[in-house]
């Protein structure tokens, strides 16, 4: 794990996660990813894979595994708004676990917030490729990341079928799809 000061970037700053937000951090990805009613922005997945997203474990082994950090970000009144892993992979790094507050949605804070990651990848690591996988059927989502200059690399996983951990998937199609991003 890597930790680095917070960087503060207009309203929002954004820091290495602590154990202290943890539970807010699982409640964010949790709504973001698959949630329901009120809690449901448009990045949700939750018409295609049912159950948790990520458990308190999960989180913190992102904010302890080698070469990886786990951003918070907060707004003015230090809430946390939205939150992303960073995986250093040799010249290039994953990008993860993004997650922006439902209600946030849809008003420019996620571009922001990615184009932070980008830049605390190339300054702090040296990138110069980053990385993610989405759901292939996620055309909306993907759609967007191709404006932020992400391409298709045609490149597949597999779901992990039968792995709780990843939620109950309600169609036997999902495969991820590698995207990439060069940044210099």
């Amino acid at each position: 794990m890597s930790t680095a000061p917070p960087r503060p970037s207009g309203d929002l700053t954004y820091r290495d996660a602590t154990d202290a937000d943890v539970p807010a951090l699982v409640v964010l990805v949790q709504s973001a990813y698959r949630g329901d009613g009120g809690e449901r922005g448009w990045t949700t997945e939750s018409h295609l894979i049912g159950g948790r997203r990520i458990d308190e474990a999960g989180i913190r082994a992102v904010m302890t595994a080698d070469d990886s950090r786990m951003i918070a970000v907060t707004g003015d009144g230090g809430e946390v708004v939205a939150c992303f892993q960073l995986e250093r992979r040799g010249d290039r790094a994953y990008f993860g676990l993004f997650a922006v507050r439902p209600g946030l949605q849809g008003n420019g804070l996620g571009r922001r917030v990615i184009t932070e990651a980008e830049q605390l990848a190339a300054e702090g690591w040296g990138t110069t490729v980053m990385e993610m996988t989405v759901i292939s059927v996620r055309e909306d989502l993907i759609a967007w990341y191709e404006r932020r200059g992400y391409r298709r690399t045609g490149s597949l996983s597999p779901f992990p079928y039968g792995s709780e951990r990843h939620g109950r998937p309600k169609r036997d199609d999902l495969v991820f799809e590698q995207l990439v991003k060069n940044l210099v």
